[in-house]
């Protein structure tokens, strides 16, 4: 199978599709000013105390209290809470090895026995503000590496269960005690078997001087809340979790995320350096490697899948409801039961797919086709389960129910893609009418005589839909042509399928867009 990651990076937002034999699988977005990422780590301070929850409300920063719940707090966190009030009181980085760890903290324990109003506590997010939910916190501090997990103010080894040869998983153990600092525990990851001391030791190193780079920021911090450990970028942060050697390419076109990418794909995979590639082209990433599309043709509220059948999904705020219709499909020739089984089978597939794709968490409803052989059941119910294996997310499936529903649980860290390809008229803001669209081109070169002779930019770009670029650019004598002679060769127009159909944008040479609208434009 070829895997490819494809990123594109945007003045506002950076986003990252995965493909795996050029068809869409995942698909990640946020904003570049985006906080409150899983992993980051906060000094924050305790705001309410809810002894009905067994929880306290805590200030990070976010417009929404984040919530701590007393099993979060974790077994080694008098620890933690010892650590962080000498880091606040002292001038110099205590040294976690001369921390006593004293008694673990007990399961059965009520939150405000530990805690305070006005405390000020280190605390990691494990999951982003969600709709009107603020963040989830842990006060049990990690550090994910490609093959470790580091994790202060314990001292235990751990191997993935997924690591089933004894020998190796003995060997591994070996290796950490032998290259372990005291009060911290490693979780030896899936993808450390086989590795050498020399490679593990290194990473070691690295997550040890996060967590030295952290204790210092948390020492000097003004003020509480502050951000003092802030999780590697998104790109970086799913390439450390899916990096595999069936990677061929890892497609990117910005300078500074494509330096980042490389940095860190050299550090963990020097052979794998090579896939890491900048694009230069001009036409939008997404649209040259077809993401574009896939992500409209994939994402709507309707999916369709093989031989017109189709999907209805829907959202509310406790679940994801998934309808499955066979839809103008030719029923088969063996019956209604071989119909609905097939139609089942390939919605099964699609629906695995979406399930990626969107970051559908929570509770998954999905109503089949209902079949009346227990056989086909269990087939559709196995069928289900082997298409996700390839999740990463923690996920259970159940059986069909008597009334043809099945029940998925899938971990939620973040909100779920809702991202809508309906395109609203950019050009009659939505009153239906607009002006001759046999002017549009002759508008667009007014802009364009605008931008070169009032505004004096000579090089730029303009973005239009494929569909007017291919009639501007039309004939020998194109209109395209015209304009380069008349205005100059910095005149550049860019086919972009992201844009409706009378919509246009204007990007500078550093690409940067430049407002060209006017009011009149909606009359």
């Amino acid at each position: 199978m070829k895997s490819e990651v494809i990123v594109d990076v945007q003045p506002k937002e950076i986003s990252i599709a995965l493909l795996e034999d050029q068809k869409l699988v995942e698909f990640q977005q946020e904003g570049r000013e985006e906080n409150f990422a899983v992993g980051n780590i906060y000094l924050a301070k305790v705001r309410k105390i809810m002894p009905g929850l067994n929880a306290c409300f805590v200030n990070v920063g976010h417009e929404k209290d984040a919530f701590l719940h007393y099993l979060d707090l974790g077994t080694h966190y008098r620890a933690l809470e010892k650590f962080t009030d000498i880091l606040r009181a002292g001038k110099h980085n205590p040294q976690i090895s001369r921390i006593q760890a004293g008694p673990l903290l007990e399961k059965e324990g009520q939150i405000q026995d530990h805690l305070k109003q006005g405390q000020e506590i280190l605390v990691q997010v494990v999951k982003e503000p969600i709709n009107t939910k603020g963040p989830r916190l842990t006060c049990e501090i990690s550090f994910a590496g490609r093959y470790l997990v580091l994790i202060p103010f314990a001292d235990k080894i751990n191997v993935s269960t997924k690591i089933k040869n004894d020998s190796e998983r003995a060997r591994l153990k070996q290796l950490m005690h032998s290259i372990k600092p005291k009060n911290f525990s490693v979780i030896i990851r899936t993808v450390a078997e086989g590795k050498r001391v020399d490679e593990l030791e290194k990473e070691l190193k690295v997550l040890l001087k996060r967590w030295e780079d952290t204790v210092a920021r948390a020492r000097q911090a003004q003020q509480c809340p502050a951000c003092v450990f802030e999780e590697t970028s998104r790109t970086v942060g799913m390439i450390r979790d899916l990096f595999n050697p069936s990677y061929e390419n890892i497609i990117i076109n910005d300078e500074h995320v494509y330096n980042e990418v490389k940095d860190y794909v050299t550090l963990i995979s020097p052979e794998s350096a090579g896939i890491v590639k900048k694009y230069t082209g001009q036409v939008p990433i997404f649209d040259n490697y077809s993401v574009t599309k896939q992500i409209k043709s994939s994402l709507g509220r309707t999916v369709t899948y093989k031989h017109g059948a189709y999907m209805i999904i829907e959202q509310t705020e406790a679940l994801h409801v998934v309808d499955i219709n066979s839809g103008n499909r030719s029923k088969s020739p063996d019956g209604q039961e071989a119909n609905a089984l097939d139609v089942n089978l390939g919605a099964a597939d699609e629906l695995a797919r979406q399930l990626r794709l969107r970051d559908m968490g929570g509770i998954i409803v999905v109503d089949f086709i209902d079949m009346a052989l227990a056989e086909n059941r269990q087939k559709l119910y196995e069928r289900m389960c082997e298409n996700m294996q390839h999740d990463r997310a923690k996920h259970n499936i159940l059986p069909l129910s008597k009334f043809g529903l099945m029940q998925i649980t899938r971990q939620r860290v973040r909100p779920a893609m809702n991202i809508n390809v309906e395109e609203e008229c950019p050009t009659c803001g939505g009153t239906g009418k607009i002006k001759a669209s046999l002017l549009f081109v002759d508008m667009i070169e007014n802009k364009i005589d605008m931008m070169v002779n009032r505004l004096k930019i000579k090089k730029f770009y303009l973005h239009i839909h494929p569909f007017v670029e291919a009639y501007i650019n039309k004939g020998f004598l194109s209109r395209k042509l015209l304009w380069k002679l008349k205005y100059g060769f910095g005149v550049h127009l860019i086919p972009n399928q992201q844009l409706s159909f009378l919509e246009y944008k204007f990007y500078d040479k550093d690409k940067q867009e430049i407002d060209m609208k006017e009011e009149n434009e909606m009359n």
